[in-house]
């Protein structure tokens, strides 16, 4: 993303077209589209980079930083790994680099919260026809994905706002999978890093409450180039990412929403501490 931000300005300063940066930097076109579209995980080179730079007419400065990103980019831990769907890439990507997630849920508990019982039932629950193998994999790489996220130096601020019906839907008919998941959640709201509202049914619909959506930010006041702003969408089989800047401030503002008609933190373990009593 920093590097597609930075061409992407060096190109609007000199006023050059897709077409013309690539006709004077001697590629395709479809590789400056590659370059200026960081969603592409295709592996990016130090010297069609250089060209692209010195296209644009950037500064000496300006071109050895974006050498440095591109030689310094590397693959997370993540990549190739069996149970990551390749489309998973660009969120664990954020997760490591961002300082907030804000997630939204109205029907299952977020993966990043998730026990492994819950996660385990869950998948067994969409993918029937699955083996035992293939989803011990997933599960196993969600176990790792939350451990490198929620453990992390520095610590990632997780605020999650759950709504009711979160706990109330079961993965499966085993009521111990499900009060052992929100004894855990009890546990993850006693970090200093997390946060867990419950929305409750009188409370009644919010703002964007019709989905589950995760906000990943970091806010760089000094530097606005290495902030960051991106909202992810988990859909069925694939995920769908935007950082368009009036997309991500319409979810930032429904999350606000959200987590203002909300019980605050300390209602919300009590909420948790009943829901757990119902299934025990």
């Amino acid at each position: 993303m920093l590097i597609a931000r930075g061409l992407q300005r060096l190109r609007s300063r000199a006023g050059l077209t897709q077409t013309e940066l690539a006709k004077a930097a001697g590629v395709s076109v479809g590789t400056v589209n590659r370059y200026l579209d960081w969603q592409d995980r295709a592996r990016l080179r130090v010297p069609t980079m250089r060209s692209l730079a010195v296209a644009c007419q950037a500064t000496a400065e300006e071109r050895e930083a974006l050498e440095l990103l591109v030689r310094t980019q590397q693959d997370g831990w993540w990549v190739g790994q069996p149970g990551f769907p390749s489309w998973l890439d660009p969120l664990l990507s954020f997760e490591s680099y961002a300082e907030y997630e804000h997630i939204y849920a109205n029907n299952l508990v977020p993966g990043l919260l998730q026990t492994q019982d819950y996660a385990f039932a869950l998948h067994r629950a969409q993918e029937p026809r699955a083996d035992s193998a293939e989803i011990e994999r997933k599960v196993d790489a969600r176990l790792k994905r939350q451990q490198s996220t929620l453990d992390r130096s520095p610590a990632l601020h997780v605020w999650a706002v759950l709504d009711e019906s979160v706990l109330r839907r079961r993965p499966s008919q085993d009521d111990a999978v499900m009060a052992e998941q929100i004894k855990h959640l009890e546990e993850l709201a006693q970090r200093p890093n997390v946060d867990i509202q419950v929305l409750p049914f009188a409370a009644g619909h919010s703002a964007g409450s019709g989905g589950h959506y995760l906000i990943l930010g970091r806010d760089d006041a000094r530097d606005p180039v290495d902030a960051m702003g991106v909202v992810y969408l988990e859909l069925h089989r694939r995920g769908v990412y935007l950082d368009a800047t009036e997309d991500v401030q319409a979810y930032k503002l429904m999350f606000d929403y959200a987590r203002s008609k909300a019980a605050d933190t300390t209602a919300s373990l009590r909420m948790l501490a009943k829901a757990r009593q119902e299934f025990e």
